[in-house]
Order: structure tokens, then sequence, then C-alpha cells
């Protein structure tokens, strides 16, 4: 019943007759696809099936079976808690090579919109001709739909972050992985007029059974080639330099403009015109994941 307030309170937020902005959809991205299992998802289907044969056949055999069950599982735990990793679906590390051809990485912000954060992001992006990809969490967004319009209106990309950005996430049932998923896809709907095309988990921790929700609403999943650390450290230099050091055309950088402690607010705002600067010396540009898979 909370959902569904919060999704009709966009509309309500939002004045009659406002133009929908944002960046123009890519052919080949955004569209629902055929789900097909990836390797480690079909070899963990095969050990349970052969698993409960063994144990029909020859119940003296449970000790193995239970011993091979318990193998696949801890395979699993760790490929969800492997960001980067692709045990579980394709996933999005870096951005295209023709992205990497034309000098081009993507600033991606998590965890917003934030009221206070935000809107200076926003203005820092813009005084240095950056664009960039904000993973909202949707019940954010649905808290904050002008928040949400202006980022689309700037000309950056609103991508899936869920929709509560629970711990729990990669924990969810396949029903509310997807009522999760398609929540947080409605909200951003509503307020910028196209779906996002892309999606990452809370905490990159990516659900075993995430893959056929993605395919269903055409998301691509993404994780990236270098993170900052930014909810945690306390130590702006050493933010820029995780961002910085080794850093090349096709990267893909992850920052938070949202759920962030006073202190680290400070840090990331003070922090993101050095990293603009040092993107604009080393003849690097930023630009919103949907753009950078454009053709030519």
């Amino acid at each position: 019943m909370r959902l569904r307030a919060q999704r009709a309170g966009v509309h309500d937020a939002l004045e009659d007759g406002e133009e929908m902005t944002g960046p123009a959809p890519q052919d080949g991205i955004g569209a629902a696809r055929r789900w097909r299992p990836v390797p480690a998802v079909r070899i963990s289907l095969l050990v349970h099936a052969a698993g409960v044969a063994a144990l029909a056949a020859e119940p003296a055999l449970w000790l193995w079976s239970l011993g091979a069950l318990a193998a696949n599982h801890l395979v699993l735990s760790a490929a969800v808690l492997w960001p980067r990793g692709r045990l579980l679906g394709p996933n999005l590390v870096r951005l295209p090579v023709q992205a990497a051809a034309r000098n081009e990485v993507c600033l991606t912000f998590d965890d917003g919109p934030d009221p206070e954060v935000t809107p200076r992001v926003l203005d820092l992006l813009d005084a240095y001709q950056a664009k960039a990809s904000f993973f909202c969490v949707g019940e954010r967004a649905a808290a904050n739909p002008h928040l949400v319009k202006e980022i689309a209106r700037r000309g950056h990309s609103v991508e899936n972050h869920s929709y509560r950005h629970s711990r729990a996430f990669s924990f969810y049932g396949l029903l509310r992985l997807r009522r999760d998923v398609e929540a947080t896809q409605e909200v951003i709907t509503c307020v910028t007029g196209r779906p996002p095309k892309f999606f990452r988990a809370p905490a990159g921790f990516r659900s075993v059974l995430l893959d056929p929700v993605l395919a269903r609403y055409g998301l691509c999943y993404v994780s990236w080639t270098r993170r900052s650390y930014d909810t945690v450290s306390r130590d702006p230099g050493r933010i820029l330099s995780r961002l910085t050091d080794g850093l090349g055309a096709g990267d893909i950088l992850v920052l938070h403009d949202g759920a962030l402690e006073k202190t680290h607010k400070s840090f990331v705002l003070a922090m993101l015109p050095q990293l603009l600067g040092e993107l604009s010396r080393r003849g690097l540009r930023s630009v919103a994941l949907p753009e950078a898979f454009r053709d030519g």
C-alpha cells in the first residue's frame, strides 16, 4: 500500500504539462530479451538434480550429496560477493571499445538522489561539461522526483539501483526481486519519460536469481572499473587516488551522491572538482552510459 502511494505521489509532485526529458534510448539496450542461464547456473541446476537423483537411487549416498550441494552453494555465495564477476550473468565493468577509442569514461553516482548533495554534484558536472549516470534508489527517487527530473534535464542518465537499497537484496526470492526492480523502473520512467537501461545491485552484491529479472526488463548489469569507497573512507586524498591511479579511457568510476554521512558528503563534494580537473588534464571525457554505446 505504501509503495503504491509513493508511486502515485510522483505524479502529484510533478507540475501538469511538464515535458519529460532525458538521454535518448539506444538501439540494442533496454529491450526485453529471452533469459538464457549462464554456465554456472546451468551447472548448479545439474548439481541439484543429480543430488536429488542420487538420494532417490541410493539413500546411503546422502553425505556425498549434501557435500556436493554445500560446495555448489559455497561457489554461488562467492559469486554473489564478487561484484565484478560474471559467473552469475553478464556484467559491464568497462565501457565498450568504441567509447574507449573516443577517450570516454563514465562517472556513476549511487544511492541518491539527495537534496543536499545531488544539486551540488550537478552544478560541478555542468562546470566541467561532464555527463554522468545516476543509479537512483527508487524510494528516494519517489520522494524527490524533481531532483530526478533535473538530473535528466541536464543530460545525465537515471538508472536503477533497486527500490529500497536493502542489505538483504541478494537474498531476495525471484518474485520479490521482480517487484523491487519493477517498482524502480516505474518511478524513474514516470519522472523522466524513459525507463532505465542499466542496473547496479546495492553494494554490488548480485543475487543468483537476478539475471532473469534483468532480462525481463531489458536491463544491462553494471559494476565498475574503479571504486572510490567514498562512503567509508575518511581520507579525501585516498578517495581521489583510488579513482585516478591508472585511470584510463573506458573506465567506469563509482562515487555516491546519497546515503552519505555529513563528513563524507563534504569529502565527495571537495574531491569531485579535483577528479573532474584530472579527467580534463588527461584528455578524458565523462559521458553517461547510454551515450557510451552510440555508434561512431
